[in-house]
């Protein structure tokens, strides 16, 4: 229901910037179409990603692996795997959110999208180099840290 109500909501401001000025709607159909095959490589990854996922884990698998049973470890591997990943946050809301329905914690999602966003492992070298080692070291290490403290939160609040 909520998408029906977003498309709509879309053609009707959509209609409205046809009436408006044609030129800057084409413009912006001319933008939004290169922003949408920029990020086509990488959705595309991502689906194939969590299929494969999906296809070979059994949801009780992935309840096993980063479910409550897996306790606190799980949300360390994950929090891990976030830091040592670099995709765009908004690329990895499906895989999270199809992990989370598999039988994932909030703790462990919680923990994976945080440190994705907010710990850059592979960006660090370009980092050092702008702003220095101690600099990125201790950035990399408190945003770690309180990603970590924020996926607990989360696990609480959401509980």
């Amino acid at each position: 229901m909520t998408t029906l109500v977003i498309y709509i909501i879309l053609f009707i401001l959509l209609a409205l910037s046809l009436i408006k000025d044609r030129q800057k709607t084409g413009k912006a159909f001319k933008v939004a179409g290169k922003a949408f095959w920029k990020m086509a490589p990488g959705l595309l990854a991502i689906i194939g990603v969590v299929g494969l996922i999906l296809g070979i884990l059994p949801p009780e698998t992935i309840t096993r692996l980063v479910g409550a049973e897996a306790g606190f470890a799980a949300t360390v591997t994950a929090a891990l795997i976030g830091a040592l990943t670099l995709i765009p946050a908004l690329i990895s809301f499906p895989l999270a959110a199809s992990l989370l329905r598999s039988g994932a914690t909030v703790t462990t999602i919680a923990a994976f999208i945080t440190t994705l966003v907010m710990v850059g492992f592979v960006t660090a070298p370009l980092e050092i180099k702008a702003l220095g080692r101690k600099f990125t070291l201790l950035r990399n290490s408190f945003s770690f840290l309180a990603a970590l403290l924020i996926a607990l939160i989360m696990g609480v609040v959401l509980k």
